[in-house]
């Protein structure tokens, strides 16, 4: 079973893929730390020293790596489904469920993080929700795509459960 977790970023992916493997009995990653193991650097290393279109063809590259495991879960980043063809690659290959938090959450849970974060790192704190609430609007079309849509606020790990049994 392959599961391709996918949202905004600070949505819960990494968080969930996780909790969700450990409950499958299944490996869990986290495509932007399988983007830095392979090039050394951090995400932000990555933007700052190459732009984001070497970043997202790298991120193609290593999602594509994924063909040749058997059972997984994958924490996306959260632009990823919009580039290349990796949502239609990503369906074709697995199970997409799109974690849909609500966007207060996601700019109080990264107001910390920030500097780790090279798309918000100029964004005021004040403007982070509206930022999030474009960001979510401009990737709806992709997110959208996803076999499976989770609003968030009180998911567990049953949710997943449940809807990898339809696929047992």
């Amino acid at each position: 079973m392959k599961i391709f977790l996918i949202g905004l970023m600070g949505s819960g992916k990494s968080y969930w893929a996780n909790k969700a493997g450990k409950a499958l009995g299944i490996p869990a990653f986290d495509l932007d730390k399988e983007i830095e193991k392979a090039e050394g650097k951090t995400i932000a290393e990555i933007f700052a020293e190459k732009g984001e279109n070497y970043f997202r063809l790298k991120e193609n590259e290593i999602l594509k790596s994924f063909a040749d495991k058997k059972d997984f879960i994958l924490a996306t980043g959260g632009g990823a489904p919009c580039f290349h063809d990796n949502m239609e690659w990503m369906n074709v290959n697995g199970i997409t469920i799109w974690i849909d938090e609500p966007l207060a959450v996601i700019a109080a849970r990264l107001q910390e993080e920030k500097s780790h974060r090279p798309l918000i790192a100029n964004v005021a704190d004040e403007n982070l929700e509206n930022f999030f609430y474009e960001m979510r609007e401009k990737r709806k079309p992709f997110y959208s795509k996803a076999k499976y849509h989770l609003n968030s606020g009180h998911l567990t790990e049953k949710h997943f459960i449940e809807i990898l049994s339809l696929h047992e």
